[in-house]
């Protein structure tokens, strides 16, 4: 048998005459290949002290099952049996008698196609071997044999769009690849630069689509919001034309499928990967003041759609259907466009590959920390005779949060942010953190030798040598270093994701491994440190001002040059790491993983109080860096920093920081900035931009402005006879006036400018015209002549 190599598309499980089969679809050098894995059984694990009871239900009910005693304990030490199934069905119905008979089953949830590939270390690249048939367009192998492999894909993506009426009904399709690049509209011919395939209904534009996914064969389906919307829309259409949306491989139909818990919208296409622009991006910790295409694309790419007002865009596609569907094309597939220069723009995709291969978790998975740790944890676990616990109720007791330090506040010259580098991994591969860690380590006396174990917090104490968890994050660091090094900017950014995210799982309930003796002995041991390091610092006669999580600010008392700074800065660094060193060899005979880094030298630097106190502020300063050209302000916290501020308070911010921090008088500027805005010469800068969080219905006792400001649009909206805009969430404009908020689009009152000083300018000002002696409230009133 030819061994051949892929990556890894879909996966399916199901069940075909009462046995199970596993469908995975790889792509790899040949094209797509259907991998069919008949027989595995589900496996789930009982204790082994109900093996009579459990084998007594399933013969009262007729399920075949295998029990067997297997070298595996659970984390109480009890010995565990393991049941066999064979059919996916029938494992969860014997799972579902056995709760019923108080029984406990660990990793019943775990489904027969994770388990297949997670116990194979499959990650993304698979090698393969089997029976190959040749079909249409691709190849099927039974008789499978998987194993791992690193294979990287050059995966064939298409960017789709559909534009439809306002009571959903189609008008077109864009797709967008290097293959083929066209939309699909209903209508008759007419001449266009755009290629256009033209067909006579909306029926006829389905099964088009259906024929160009048949043709062009693509790996990965691109769009923006893309499942909940575009595909929704398309299976609603199909059903509607008893259709079936036959866009998967080997002629498979799409499923799509709602939470009925949190209305999420899935899409699974077999052989077909579908990932929305908005869900990868936030996956890969990118922020937006909005996540429309038309703000994305102009922030990412410089431009944007070419009708973007939402009343205008829904007329002006309507006209343009009727009147000018060449025009309604080159809008259409210029949407598609800018999706696919945005993934290209971000490396989306070669990031999801990465995630991929460093965690087998499915290319369009969103979020997946927990799954993420899942695959890779869970292989060695039971490689090491353990089975994972189940997940936690809710009634947990969580662990604090990282360390913030009270802060000094001042307008300061000279500080230095020293940073702990991926303080929380290290941490971990420090103090040995560990589930499996912990609970070996429980059977041990504390203390620095060979046999006895690492103390933690919260009763938590771990084993020196048993753990998985601190080498692979190991692992996962060396690869980040020379990615780094590389400059391979997806793949590094994929790796820092993880490796900070096995915290979060660990300190989540909703992770199986959840303990608080593993998170606090994490973010315990945090605070520890950067007291330590805090006391370090001033012994050396600085001043700490402030200190957030895995950061240090340090006061220089003077005003040093940035060569001065970057000395004081390497020294500190320095002679801190040293200590910790020291400090873990003498204390717990363990290796230091803890590397403090010199971050930054701010020039100026600001640390407010909290509004209306004397007391400092928390995760909110700014200060200037660099030099020259490359001089600018970094703003943390503050009103420049933040979405929910106008254009008005950050521009008026930047300017009055930028005088503050150059030593000049900045009187005059707030003046004629107080003057000018009430003159009305600053109106396209008072705009509000906010989310809606709930339903417009859900707001009752407490009604925000922008609620007040959503209800009055789509009053208006509905007294026109257009769509309600804002009943399910969404993001509105508006603007204060006279007579309350009002939308921006339907702006009618006069604008309250009083509101926009005493809500906008007076905070930011406040913040920090006191360190040099001077009031907002004296430099806003109107000045009053001699008399």
């Amino acid at each position: 048998m030819t061994i051949q190599q892929g990556f890894l598309l879909t996966r399916q499980s199901r069940d075909v005459f009462g046995k199970t089969q596993i469908e995975l679809w790889v792509t790899g050098d040949n094209g797509p290949t259907q991998l069919l894995i008949d027989g595995e059984k589900p496996v789930f694990f009982i204790e082994q002290q109900h093996q009579h009871q459990t084998q007594q239900v399933a013969a009262q009910q007729g399920i075949p099952c295998e029990i067997k005693n297997l070298p595996l304990k659970h984390f109480d030490q009890s010995p565990l049996s393991a049941c066999y199934c064979t059919s996916i069905k029938e494992a969860q119905r014997l799972s579902s008698l056995l709760e019923q008979h108080d029984i406990t089953r660990y990793e019943d949830d775990i489904r027969l196609a994770d388990r297949y590939l997670m116990e194979r270390f499959i990650q993304g690249g698979i090698e393969y071997t089997g029976n190959f048939k040749a079909k249409t367009n691709y190849l099927s192998a039974t008789q499978v044999k998987c194993r791992k492999s690193d294979y990287t894909p050059q995966l064939k993506i298409v960017s789709l769009d559909i534009e439809c009426s306002e009571k959903g009904i189609l008008y077109s399709i864009g797709l967008d690849s290097p293959m083929d690049s066209r939309v699909i509209m209903i209508g008759s011919p007419e001449p266009s630069e755009t290629t256009i395939e033209w067909v006579s209904d909306e029926k006829a534009l389905l099964e088009a689509l259906i024929a160009w996914f048949n043709q062009f064969d693509p790996d990965v389906v691109i769009g923006w919001n893309v499942i909940d919307f575009d595909f929704r829309l398309l299976h609603k259409r199909a059903e509607w034309h008893k259709l079936k949306l036959l866009i998967g491989r080997a002629n498979q139909a799409s499923f799509f499928r709602t939470s009925n818990t949190t209305q999420q919208a899935f899409i699974s296409i077999p052989g077909r990967v579908v990932m929305d622009g908005i869900d990868t991006l936030k996956t890969a910790t990118y922020h937006f003041r909005s996540w429309s295409l038309e703000s994305v694309s102009r922030e990412l790419l410089g431009e944007g759609k070419q009708i973007n007002n939402v009343h205008d865009r829904m007329a002006e596609i309507n006209h343009m259907f009727r009147n000018d569907k060449t025009a309604l094309a080159r809008y259409n597939l210029q949407d598609c466009v800018l999706v696919n220069r945005i993934f290209a723009h971000t490396h989306l995709i070669e990031f999801a590959i990465e995630r991929a291969k460093l965690t087998g978790v499915e290319l369009d998975r969103v979020g997946g920390s927990v799954a993420a740790f899942t695959n890779l944890y869970l292989p060695q676990l039971h490689r090491a005779g353990y089975v994972a616990p189940n997940l936690h109720p809710e009634n947990w007791l969580a662990s604090p949060g990282g360390y913030v330090m009270d802060s000094i506040p001042n307008l300061y010259d000279s500080v230095l942010v020293l940073d702990f580098k991926s303080l929380y991994p290290s941490i971990i591969r420090s103090f040995l953190i560990d589930p499996m860690g912990l609970i070996e380590g429980l059977k041990l006396e504390i203390g620095i030798g060979e046999n006895q174990a690492v103390a933690g917090f919260r009763g938590g104490q771990f084993h020196r040598t048993q753990h998985f968890l601190p080498q692979m994050i190991e692992t996962l660091w060396a690869a980040r270093d020379i990615a780094k090094r590389n400059n391979e900017k997806a793949f590094s950014q994929a790796i820092k994701i993880i490796m900070n995210s096995f915290y979060g799982v660990l300190g989540s309930s909703g992770c199986r491994f959840f303990d608080t003796r593993l998170a606090s002995s994490i973010t315990m041991r945090g605070h520890e440190i950067m007291k330590q390091t805090k006391a370090l610092i001033e012994e050396r006669g600085f001043q700490v001002i402030y200190g957030d999580t895995d950061s240090t600010f340090v006061s220089l008392n003077g005003q040093l040059s940035q060569a001065e700074a970057d000395k004081v800065g390497h020294e500190l660094v320095g002679y801190i790491n040293q200590w910790w060193q020291t400090h873990l060899r003498q204390e717990y005979a363990l290796e230091s993983m803890l590397e403090l880094e010199y971050e930054t030298h701010y020039k100026k630097f600001l640390m407010p109080t909290i509004r209306g106190q004397e007391t400092g502020s928390k995760k909110r300063y700014a200060g200037l860096i660099g030099e020259g050209e490359s001089e600018r302000i970094i703003f943390k916290g503050l009103e420049s920093a933040r979405t929910d501020w106008t254009p008005l308070a950050q521009s008026f911010q930047q300017q009055l920081y930028t005088l503050v921090f150059h030593g000049e008088d900045p009187a005059s500027y707030v003046r004629q900035f107080v003057e000018d805005t009430l003159a009305g010469r600053y109106d396209e800068r008072l705009v509000y931009q906010k989310r809606l969080r709930r339903k417009l219905s859900e707001y009752q006792k407490n009604v925000p402005p922008q609620v007040r400001a959503a209800r009055l649009a789509d009053e208006i909206n509905q007294s026109l006879g257009r769509p309600l805009q804002y009943q399910n969430r969404g993001h509105i404009e508006y603007l204060i006036t006279l007579n309350g908020p009002e939308p921006k689009e339907y702006l009618k009152s006069g604008i309250d400018y009083q509101h926009y000083i005493d809500k906008q300018l007076k905070p930011v000002a406040e913040a920090i015209l006191p360190f040099i002696g001077l009031d907002f409230k004296t430099l806003s009133e109107p000045q009053l002549g001699l008399f």
